[in-house]
């Protein structure tokens, strides 16, 4: 009862492997696979030998379908169930968060389309800038769900207030600038260990500590959609010479 945070009534009665199959849209397969890796395993059968699962099994289910949702393994989601931070409640409440930031992030898209749906009722023109935007944030939705767990979204959805949306936009000019400095310096063969290179590298890090609030976990998820991701990078005007370039003056910084 701790471990799940599940509350129950004497009267529950436990379902076999099919009537939870039908009354959670988990496939009967699904759930004998859960039981064979021993992710979910029902707790008593019948005398026959059927599966019986009971309300505690039900909120195990719940927690598994939700961490996996949120991008968790079935090898990670084993090993959080029996930790106390993993509870039936814990785990709703974190899903909720990432809800309402997926929906946060959807409604803002959904305001630049109708804009642009707008635009193109009156006019049929819309700016090439706008199209783009859209096109950010189409990615971004994609982005987050794809490389950043839920506390990490959680946190750059925190950071992204304190930061607040006028600083982010005059980040957004320093990186062009930045890039394109560094660019003519690794195209002019500057080596990256120069006090020219390395003035570049620190404020390089200066921004993405200031949005990563020094999070290594982020920074790593960040340099993994630019590094996986060729149209993010071709939209920040990087690519992966240039990323190799700034990533060896960078690291010359702690040397």
């Amino acid at each position: 009862m701790i471990a799940t945070g599940l509350m129950t009534t004497h009267n529950e009665q436990p379902l076999k492997v099919g009537e939870l199959a039908r009354r959670t849209e988990v496939s009967v397969r699904t759930l004998h696979y859960y039981d064979e890796i021993g992710l979910l395993s029902p707790s008593d059968h019948t005398l026959s030998g059927h599966r019986l699962y009971t309300a505690t099994d039900v909120a195990r289910l719940l927690r598994i379908k939700s961490l996996q949702q949120l991008g968790f393994s079935l090898d990670e989601i084993r090993s959080c169930l029996d930790q106390p931070q993993f509870s039936a409640r814990d785990v709703v409440r974190l899903h909720v968060d990432r809800l309402r930031e997926q929906i946060s992030i959807s409604q803002t898209l959904c305001r630049r389309l109708e804009a642009i749906e707008a635009r193109l009722a009156e006019t049929e023109t819309v700016s090439v800038d706008e199209f783009l935007q859209a096109i950010k944030e189409i990615t971004m939705v994609d982005k987050l769900n794809k490389y950043y767990t839920p506390e990490q979204q959680k946190q750059l959805a925190e950071r992204r207030k304190v930061v607040g949306e006028d600083r982010i936009r005059e980040a957004e000019q320093e990186w062009k600038i930045l890039i394109a400095a560094a660019r003519d310096e690794m195209e002019a063969g500057t080596d990256p260990g120069s006090e020219e290179v390395q003035a570049l590298a620190q404020q390089w890090r200066d921004l993405v500590n200031e949005f990563t609030a020094g999070d290594k976990g982020i920074e790593r998820a960040v340099g993994r959609i630019y590094a996986e991701e060729p149209e993010v990078r071709e939209m920040a005007g990087l690519d992966m010479e240039l990323m190799t370039y700034m990533s060896r003056a960078c690291a010359l910084l702690d040397g």
